[in-house]
């Protein structure tokens, strides 16, 4: 009777796979999603920028990745789950978060799978499902540092507190990782293993008092234990993400800088350590699209205005602060003020050499406003998907895809009289804090995920590049699409039809925020309809195979300045063309000179032409510029404005995601005029 019992889940479980859809978010049943997931495999790169930077990623990035993971000389993260299995006897070593950094990378292997059905990813991922399940406990607790130390007993009391630390973190990534490599290769080996982290966790959270819940800090998962109940359909689950929001910032102990001094219901702007807040928002937002609830969306809206309006850089990036004093929350009395880290600041409060800007923080931000989009529709949110992407997220990683930024500040100078604790150089492993290397690395294995999704209505189009799109509408009709372009250098993008629904089907083509005069044609035709920037424009009718839909997107040189405000950048500008935000390196200057020294002549000649850099092609941008005579500040605090204009140079922007790739220097995304 037991077998067929257990025959009779297995096939029911087998045929909610095949129901649901399997992107990154399974939200084809979210009740207040308006937007649907294609599925991971759905989408390939075929050429252009994501295709380079998804090869980077296959053949570079992801299996230095696995391998510096299993190298327990430098990351002791494998090791860590082999002690704590009784493989080995050790004790543990790394970050409290190390699991969570392990688990990131595995998702990152399975999204890739997912597209190359890689026969070697499925192996090595098994390999490590098995020693998983055998490290976890029976319970379904799994979480190495505290199961080393209950097996050898080889840490000390004072050192292991179960509640605190990245626990809570660890295991909404594996939850996240599990829901991913079940949707690539349909086996339940590792979601089986999630399970019992996620009846844990309810188990857990069904017992444990406030003090002990707003512990869990980095909340990933808020968006893991929503991913589970939307895989798994066990009611029990959202019933506990509902008790995390509930329980949150009930204790007198809160800090803003974990989003806990006050209940969430009562947030209206963005607070503290920016990675913690991106993802707490992300998970709301998951949330939201399950329950509906009206004050969790509208305080989420209410955030999403003070980071984009007013805490937000122009790259994308978010956090401002290495440290500081929460702006809100605490009295004027110095005995009890709050510390922050990592965090955002007061609003326009937004430095440039000592931004933190965690890589993290920044995928946070991309987290957080995909699900924006899916619940709501709005194309603000995919500009910032597509603005973080190819900026602040791409800075984090080389372009050879080996080396890493933990954070990601706008301006480097020698000059500077101190030293910040996180290097200005990209590393191959960042002792202190890695934690970004592996989420850049499971990133950019998922960004196809990002570039469609379906409405009960049809397909929208979020960012563009290159790729075949070969999936399967609402209504179960076969859609394939052939998208050529060369964006983001490029405006001009084709969208050739190889098949399409029967009957009349739109099609919702993202008009970016920054754009102006963008054009659309079919088959030769122009659109007539008005097309508005920052919306999404929907094109309808019969399709039939070989129709054409092209768009044209201008991207002139455009010169950015800031809200005055914004006291760092006064009287400055950036250089933005489409998406893509631009720099000054050093090594484009003459000898001794400073990128600070420099001043942009905005009446320049802007003109574009390709450069490579560590064998990829990158559009770069010309224009002139004038450096004072006598530009020394030795010993000298203020000084007169020269009168001599000083000498005329040609200088040569980089897009910023691509600084630091051709040795030490400075660089500045801002500059005086």
């Amino acid at each position: 009777m037991k077998k067929h019992l257990i025959l009779l889940s297995t096939i029911l479980f087998s045929t909610a796979f095949v129901a649901q859809n399997k992107g990154l978010v399974a939200n084809s049943e979210s009740p207040y999603s308006k937007l649907q997931s294609v599925n991971l495999q759905d989408v390939q790169w075929t050429n252009g920028f994501w295709k380079e930077q998804f090869d980077v990623e296959t053949k570079n990035t992801l299996p230095y990745m696995w391998d510096l993971y299993h190298n327990d000389s430098i990351s002791h993260a494998y090791k860590n789950f082999e002690i704590a299995a009784g493989e080995s006897k050790g004790t543990f070593k790394g970050p409290s978060f190390h699991d969570g950094d392990f688990y990131k990378i595995f998702e990152g292997m399975a999204a890739t799978y997912a597209v190359t059905k890689d026969k070697k990813l499925d192996t090595e991922m098994d390999k490590a499902i098995t020693l998983f399940a055998k490290t976890q406990r029976k319970d379904g607790y799994l979480h190495t540092p505290v199961l080393i130390d209950e097996r050898w007993g080889t840490l000390g009391p004072e050192e292991v507190k179960k509640q605190l630390g990245f626990e809570k973190y660890n295991m909404g990534h594996l939850m996240t990782a599990a829901c991913i490599h079940y949707r690539a290769t349909g086996k339940t080996n590792f979601l089986n293993v999630a399970k019992g982290v996620a009846d844990f966790l309810y188990d857990f959270y069904k017992k444990a008092s406030p003090e002990l819940a707003r512990n869990a800090i980095c909340p990933s998962h808020y968006m893991g234990i929503v991913e589970m109940y939307r895989t798994t359909k066990n009611p029990k689950y959202l019933e506990l993400a509902n008790n995390l929001i509930d329980i949150r910032g009930t204790t007198n102990d809160g800090t803003d800088d974990n989003q806990d001094r006050i209940p969430f219901r009562k947030q209206t702007t963005a607070m503290g350590h920016a990675v913690r807040a991106n993802y707490l928002y992300a998970g709301v937002a998951d949330l939201y699209a399950e329950t509906g609830e009206k004050k969790l969306l509208d305080n989420l809206e209410s955030i999403w205005d003070d980071v984009t309006y007013r805490k937000m850089y122009i790259t994308g990036a978010c956090g401002s602060l290495y440290d500081g004093v929460s702006p809100d929350g605490t009295s004027y009395n110095p005995t009890d003020v709050q510390k922050i880290h990592q965090a955002y600041g007061r609003p326009f409060q937004l430095p440039n050499a000592t931004a933190h800007t965690e890589t993290c923080a920044n995928i946070g931000n991309v987290l957080w406003n995909w699900r924006m989009l899916q619940i709501t529709a709005d194309a603000k949110y995919a500009d910032i998907v597509e603005l973080a992407l190819y900026n602040s997220v791409l800075s984090g990683i080389s372009l050879e895809g080996k080396e890493f930024f933990y954070n990601n500040p706008l301006n480097v100078s020698k000059d500077l009289p101190f030293k910040q604790r996180w290097s200005k150089e990209r590393e191959g492993y960042i002792a202190l804090s890695n934690c970004c290397a592996p989420n850049v690395t499971r990133t950019i294995a998922e960004i196809s995920n990002y570039a469609y999704n379906f409405s009960k209505e049809g397909l929208y189009v979020n960012l563009y590049g290159s790729n075949n799109l070969n999936s399967t509408t609402l209504n179960g009709e076969k859609i394939e699409i052939e998208q050529q372009t060369n964006y983001p250098w490029d405006g001009k993008i084709t969208l050739k039809i190889v098949k399409a629904p029967k009957d009349i089907y739109a099609f919702f083509l993202r008009i970016p925020g920054w754009s102006q005069g963008t054009t659309i044609a079919i088959n030769g035709k122009n659109v007539d309809d008005a097309i508005v920037s920052g919306s999404y424009q929907k094109i309808a009718q019969k399709w039939k195979k070989g129709d054409v839909v092209e768009l044209n997107i201008p991207m002139p040189v455009e010169l950015m300045q800031a809200n005055p405000l914004v006291e760092e950048i006064k009287n400055q500008v950036a250089v933005k063309r489409g998406p893509i935000v631009y720099c000054l390196e050093s090594n484009e200057l003459p000898a001794n000179t400073k990128v600070n020294d420099v001043l942009l002549n905005v009446n320049s000649k802007f003109t574009t032409d390709f450069i490579k850099i560590d064998n990829r092609n990158l559009l770069s941008i010309n224009a002139s510029s004038s450096i004072a005579p006598d530009n020394s500040w030795d010993k000298k605090l203020y000084q007169p404005i020269p009168k001599d204009e000083g000498k005329t140079y040609s200088i040569k922007l980089i897009p910023y995601f691509a600084w630091g790739n051709q040795g030490k220097g400075e660089m500045s995304v801002w500059l005086s005029h």
